[in-house]
């Protein structure tokens, strides 16, 4: 199968492409405009596969699509602004890339007659959850500009499943963490302060809850769904890892060394949700599970970060 990958140089989609391209047959291409959380770095040592080209690219660019997809036989599409900091600040980026750049793929997909979209988006679309766990056909309740945006790619795709036959599957994951993922991101960010000596931001009481779930078992349950998801179908993604932001921080202090001397107390982010947790009956009817435990996982990123000082500390002194 010729796969093409739409934010493919970014932290989950170059996972992505790492256990394609080591576990099947598959080629792939990946398309990237290659902003700030793009890095080709990401991808370091794929070049000599003759299965692997990249292509730079913007997902809102129609005919750098076109030019891009022509060929393929699916598209898995991760290309998207992802932060939901920066989603406050300048939502106009957001709206742009994830609802319009998913319409521009999913419309080149249909004229080009691709077998299959995967698009790939959050647990976020459904809003904060005081109890329990939102299933597939909840409805959707975004709290920021970068989760409304999502929300509203979804639906997109969606939309090109039922109007026009295209076989689109969508995937919804809890918070991912593991190798190559950005230093603006929570677990990355305190790990890479935590290693320099540096106090870690921790917002409001820290009580908010999240899944967190590694990003190879993400990927693994998108590369299922890629050949097994149904047409038209979204599949919840997430492994049941449910901790409060305080327990994580403790975490990640005692697996860095450091101590809650470096943890500093920050006013709660705008919109900031209470809790997500989703169920993933659904995608765990067709065979997959997570195999990371949460502590091992956790253990063997601190050591991942520890090792690469070379690809974190240029992302670390970005603005």
């Amino acid at each position: 199968m010729k796969l093409l990958v739409t934010g493919g140089a970014g932290f989950i989609g170059s996972n992505f492409v790492r256990r394609v391209l080591a576990r099947s047959s598959d080629s792939v291409t990946v398309f990237d405009a290659l902003t700030y959380a793009g890095n080709l770095a990401n991808l370091a040592g794929l070049d000599v596969d003759p299965r692997y080209r990249f292509v730079k690219g913007d997902v809102v660019d129609r005919a750098a699509v076109v030019e891009a997809m022509a060929g393929h036989d699916a598209v898995v599409h991760f290309a998207a602004e992802s932060h939901v900091d920066r989603s406050i600040v300048s939502p106009d980026e957001f709206v742009r890339t994830n609802c319009g750049g998913t319409n521009v793929v999913c419309a080149v997909a249909q004229r080009l007659g691709v077998d299959r979209v995967v698009h790939v988006s959050t647990d976020e679309v459904y809003g904060s959850i005081a109890e329990g766990s939102s299933t597939e056909a909840d409805r959707l309740a975004p709290a920021s500009p970068y989760s409304a945006s999502k929300a509203g790619s979804d639906l997109i795709a969606l939309s090109y499943a039922h109007t026009y036959g295209l076989e689109v599957v969508v995937t919804r994951s809890s918070n991912n963490f593991g190798p190559y993922q950005f230093p603006e991101k929570i677990i990355p960010l305190f790990v890479t302060n935590l290693l320099d000596g540096r106090p870690v931001p921790l917002y409001g009481d820290g009580a908010n809850v999240r899944d967190w779930c590694h990003v190879d078992d993400n990927c693994a349950a998108i590369d299922l769904l890629l050949r097994r998801g149904a047409p038209g179908q979204i599949y919840n993604v997430g492994a049941g890892n449910e901790l409060t932001n305080l327990d994580l921080t403790s975490r990640l202090v005692t697996l860095c060394g450091a101590d809650d001397a470096m943890v500093e107390r920050v006013p709660d982010r705008l919109g900031h949700d209470r809790r997500y947790s989703v169920d993933t009956t659904k995608v765990r009817a067709l065979g997959w599970e997570p195999r990371r435990g949460l502590d091992e996982a956790l253990a063997d990123t601190v050591a991942w970060y520890r090792t690469n000082r070379a690809w974190w500390e240029p992302l670390a002194r970005r603005p």
